[in-house]
């Protein structure tokens, strides 16, 4: 299980660039394991099975951190380490991507290949975005309806979302706050409320917020 909070893509991402007849085909993706990691790469050689070379490069924070890169023929270093660092400088994780290279018959040289690289794999990046994850507790208040006002204004005006108000004999207030505000939360119910209504985590779920490039 990754350790929140952390930045990652938030969902699949295409390039296509073309230099000196060559065409650099990246896709970007989040994963999950270093299973889905290895699966997305075999995925990339399986949809472009006659292309000279699939780099790629993908970083995962489980128990323990795990990152790994291919030139796939290339010189050293001119595409695995270049793809790498697009995800290594923003911070990003949990993620990989690939760069498809069709030879177009003249050679770049080590720089023309390191930015072909690069860019093919921050392009596609881009297309992706990015998103803040981070773990969320659901907690739900159970008060009187004396008290149901007072308890979803308070929650909204500390910046904590009300997911679902119930009715019946009760009024059941859900809410959903990063696990750093936890704490927060419950001091702030307890004394709002003199003691009378009490948050009881019932549960977990993953926040994302998009991040602008």
């Amino acid at each position: 299980m990754s350790s929140y909070p952390f930045v990652t893509l938030a969902g699949e991402g295409n390039s296509r660039i073309e230099i000196k007849n060559s065409v650099f085909i990246g896709r970007a993706t989040r994963i999950g394991s270093r299973e889905e990691a290895e699966g997305f790469v075999r995925e990339a050689r399986d949809m472009y099975p006659d292309a000279r070379h699939t780099c790629y490069a993908w970083i995962f924070d489980g128990d323990m951190h795990m990152s790994k890169y291919s030139d796939d023929g290339e010189p050293s270093g001119t595409a695995g380490l270049p793809i790498l660092s697009v995800l290594e400088k923003p911070g990003i994780t949990n993620a990989a991507i690939t760069v498809t290279r069709y030879f177009g018959g003249v050679l770049l040289g080590k720089g023309g290949l390191v930015k072909a690289y690069t860019d093919a794999a921050a392009e596609c990046v881009r297309d992706a975005g990015k998103v803040s994850a981070d773990l969320g507790l659901e907690f739900r208040l159970d008060t009187g309806y004396d008290m149901a006002d007072k308890m979803i204004f308070t929650l909204r005006n500390s910046g904590f979302e009300v997911a679902d108000t119930g009715y019946s004999d009760i009024v059941s207030i859900k809410t959903v706050t990063a696990s750093s505000r936890a704490d927060e939360l419950i001091k702030l119910i307890t004394d709002r409320s003199s003691g009378r209504v009490t948050p009881v985590k019932t549960g977990e779920r993953e926040l994302l917020s998009r991040l602008e490039d």
